[in-house]
């Protein structure tokens, strides 16, 4: 259960415990960050095919159902996990075969995916605009690493298995843009708060309510899963002496982090009620641009290092260009985000400096 977070693992080894508790909080906050933009995502456009309730009584009963299945523990999750990643992925590939089925009998307007520019930015800035609310749908993938130690011959499966679950993600995501831009008009899409629904209804061939019941599977999913990593890894952090002690607390029989679950779910909460999928959504962004950096110029402080034998080396030039696609990306994060984002790392700082002044004086009375 004493999970870690891999950034600040990195981070710490390159350039001490400081930086790795930034990372960590920032990895941390990401978290939070993200499951509260799941819960507001939960109560929009999907669950309005079923019935009409308001967004902010879906989201606290959501995340408290969420909080509930997190404190069982994870092996009933994980279980679920599988059932519910395929109905994920054949969610989206229904969205494909439509977006197509829309263009050849004549409906869709393929010259929209060559309009990139927008009346406010050029294309090159709607392009980077749009890079950064992409990075929203690769969340999860850093935290493979955590379990890599666990597979056969993690030297040469885990690149392998990571490099090929992107290229197919990337692939999948790439004819998700293609097929929805083509087959709904782009204001209609924005628009929206279940922008894909909006693609089954212009095709027709699909009852709105099963696609809508597959996106609140994979919405709940994605929840869940990031709750469990959220919780997990401020009782990890607290155990390390970087957060409160209290965060360790579990309960007696299921040994889960219930301290940990609550703190994490009522600041999800908070930014669920306060901000809107899109600006939370690019808060999240932001956090985990501030990880990646640490994680990349980590990469190349760490070269020196000669590791173990046979081991993965990255090329020098993809560190660099990861490093400086960060930065270029954080300059096309609106102010208001940048004011949110540095409000949760605030208060990530502050439960730190808490944690090691009460780690400071309990070292003092020992002596």
């Amino acid at each position: 259960m004493h999970a870690v977070s891999r950034g600040n693992h990195y981070t710490t080894k390159a350039f001490g415990p400081f930086a790795g508790f930034i990372a960590g909080s920032c990895m941390l906050a990401a978290g939070i960050v993200s499951v509260a933009a799941l819960a507001r995502g939960f109560g929009g456009d999907y669950l309005s095919a079923f019935v009409t309730l308001p967004v902010g009584a879906v989201v606290v009963v959501f995340l408290l159902l969420l909080a509930v299945l997190n404190a069982r523990g994870i092996e009933e999750s994980t279980r679920a996990n599988v059932v519910a990643t395929v109905i994920e992925v054949s969610g989206l590939l229904v969205i494909v075969v439509l977006g197509a089925w829309l263009l050849l009998r004549g409906d869709g307007g393929p010259g929209r995916l060559i309009q990139l520019g927008t009346p406010g930015k050029s294309a090159a800035g709607a392009v980077l605009s749009g890079s950064v609310l992409a990075y929203y749908s690769f969340v999860g993938f850093e935290t493979s690493v955590n379990v890599a130690e666990e597979t056969r011959d993690p030297r040469r499966s885990y690149p392998r298995a990571l490099f090929g679950a992107l290229a197919t993600a990337g692939a999948v995501y790439v004819l998700v843009g293609i097929a929805a831009s083509a087959a709904v008009p782009t204001d209609r899409l924005a628009a929206s708060s279940g922008p894909l629904l909006e693609v089954v209804k212009a095709a027709g061939q699909v009852p709105p309510r099963l696609f809508s019941a597959i996106a609140l599977v994979a919405v709940a999913n994605g929840a869940l899963l990031t709750g469990i990593m959220s919780s997990r890894l401020a009782f990890g952090m607290a155990r390390d002496g970087l957060l409160p002690s209290a965060l360790t607390t579990v309960l007696p029989g299921r040994r889960t982090p219930w301290v940990a679950i609550a703190v994490t779910t009522a600041l999800s909460l908070v930014l669920a009620l306060t901000g809107s999928v899109a600006t939370l959504a690019s808060t999240l962004v932001l956090l985990l641009l501030v990880v990646f950096l640490m994680v990349n110029v980590a990469v190349l402080a760490l070269r020196h290092d000669p590791g173990t034998a046979d081991h993965f080396r990255t090329p020098t030039a993809l560190p660099v260009l990861g490093a400086v696609s960060c930065v270029v990306l954080a300059t096309q994060v609106e102010a208001r985000v940048w004011r949110r984002g540095l409000a949760v790392l605030g208060v990530g700082a502050a439960l730190g400096a808490i944690s090691r002044r009460a780690a400071g004086r309990k070292r003092a009375r020992q002596r």
